[in-house]
């Protein structure tokens, strides 16, 4: 059973377990069956938490390795500087079609909401609290919360000052790089646990959300859906071919087990052992893209932090009746390129939103309206993000000259699975032919 289950494509398995949600959550609507509903909403919360339960020491120990490899990569600053370029870049871009859609649909006009029962939601974000709490008061305090802004912070400093140490810093090193393999090869389980994933959280907002809350919010629900997919299958493309000269079939070919692992769990650190896994496959070199991926998986954002705050800002302040002026458009650009690292790669944008609001000085409360539909609204921006956080090193290392052209342009055409160890490529025995 487990050897015929190994052979069916993952991507298949995904599949059959979005559309079974679906039928599911349907079912559990129309009928009212709330034990339905409950199941459902309780594998995908249990999906969801045991991604969680990695994010604090994979988060840390890829980033100390990730730094710490630099010291094999030549032209190491030059690279980590090339790559927060082409983040600040896409992400522009992202934003300013995220705010050009919304003048061009006003997703907040003709909105009719009971604005008495909105209220501003329980986590929030601003520059005050955004600055002042990249830096832990307590380490371990950190960890506990798990708050991944301030665990990027404690990695980044740890990892500089390993790669300054050198030889005296390996046995730490050497603790981290096992301490990731590890904790990667647990995560490769609960990867495989997508499917039934996918069936609980797909499932689950079926049954509570229906059609009956997305009438309202048709025009905004459509708006993000259609900004990520311009960003995915038109700006991403001709980023490929004019700065990379490479095929943009193939590289979706080769992300594409990241970003559809990316729309059913929702965290873009849960998927970035998949992520970085489909990055080596198209090419990227593995000292960069041990770097590129677990920074990219924490700060880079074109859906969470760029299209969808553009979007909402735009709609709250319609629904609100605030006009917003050339300097607030500046304004949204400027937090969405800056402030990505806010959003931490976790479950959901509301602290990114929030930020964005805050900065506009826009009702908060405008966020609580935006709530309910956001997972689903979060599905699409966390696939967006994922294929941002691919598309970056592939580009650099495209345009340096490293990124091997000949595994590029067969990308894809085998199945990504969990190989016996996170410090190997997987061997083409271990890997089964999926449809290019």
């Amino acid at each position: 059973m487990a050897s015929a289950l190994r052979k069916f494509p993952f991507s298949l398995q995904i599949l059959l377990g979005l559309v079974l949600g679906v039928a599911l959550g349907f079912l559990a609507r129309a009928n009212d069956l709330s034990w339905l509903t409950g199941t459902l909403d309780t594998v995908g919360h249990l999906f969801v938490q045991l991604l969680k339960l990695a994010v604090p020491p994979l988060v840390f120990t890829a980033i100390v390795v990730s730094v710490v490899s630099l010291r094999g990569v030549a032209n190491a600053a030059r690279l980590a500087l090339k790559t927060l370029l082409w983040f600040g870049i896409t992400a522009l871009i992202a934003v300013s079609l995220g705010i050009g859609l919304g003048l061009l649909t006003d997703p907040g006009k003709g909105v009719t909401l009971d604005l008495s029962g909105a209220a501003a939601p329980k986590k929030t974000g601003s520059w005050t609290d955004f600055l002042t709490g990249i830096v832990p008061t307590n380490p371990i305090g950190a960890f506990v919360e798990g708050n991944v802004l301030q665990i990027v912070f404690l990695a980044l400093v740890v990892g500089a000052a390993a790669l300054l140490i050198g030889e005296a810093a390996e046995p730490f090193v050497a603790l981290n790089r096992s301490l990731l393999a590890i904790v990667q090869k647990a995560l490769w389980w609960v990867i495989r646990l997508a499917p039934i994933g996918t069936l609980g959280l797909i499932g689950n907002a079926v049954a509570s959300y229906g059609w009956d809350l997305l009438a309202p919010l048709a025009k905004f629900t459509t708006a993000v859906y259609v900004g990520c997919a311009i960003v995915l299958f038109v700006v991403y493309p001709v980023l490929l071919l004019a700065a990379g000269r490479l095929n943009p079939l193939r590289f979706f070919a080769g992300a594409w087990p990241a970003i559809e692992l990316a729309f059913v769990s929702r965290s873009s650190v849960g998927t970035m052992p998949v992520t970085q896994r489909s990055v080596e496959r198209l090419g990227v070199p593995r000292e960069y893209a041990s770097f590129a991926v677990p920074f990219g998986a924490t700060t880079k954002m074109d859906g969470c932090a760029a299209i969808y705050p553009a979007l909402a800002a735009i709609f709250v302040a319609q629904v609100f009746g605030v006009h917003l002026g050339v300097t607030d458009y500046l304004l949204i650009a400027f937090v969405s390129v800056v402030g990505s690292a806010a959003t931490a790669g976790l479950t959901g944008a509301i602290v990114m939103l929030t930020l964005t609001l805050s900065t506009l000085g826009l009702p908060l409360a405008g966020a609580g309206l935006l709530l309910a539909i956001d997972p689903i609204l979060d599905m699409i921006r966390t696939a967006t993000n994922v294929a941002g956080q691919a598309l970056v090193p592939t580009v650099v290392a495209a345009r340096e000259g490293t990124l091997d052209r000949t595994a590029y342009n067969s990308a894809g055409r085998r199945e990504l699975t969990d190989a016996d160890g996170a410090d190997r490529p997987a061997r083409s025995d271990e890997l089964a032919p999926v449809p290019a």
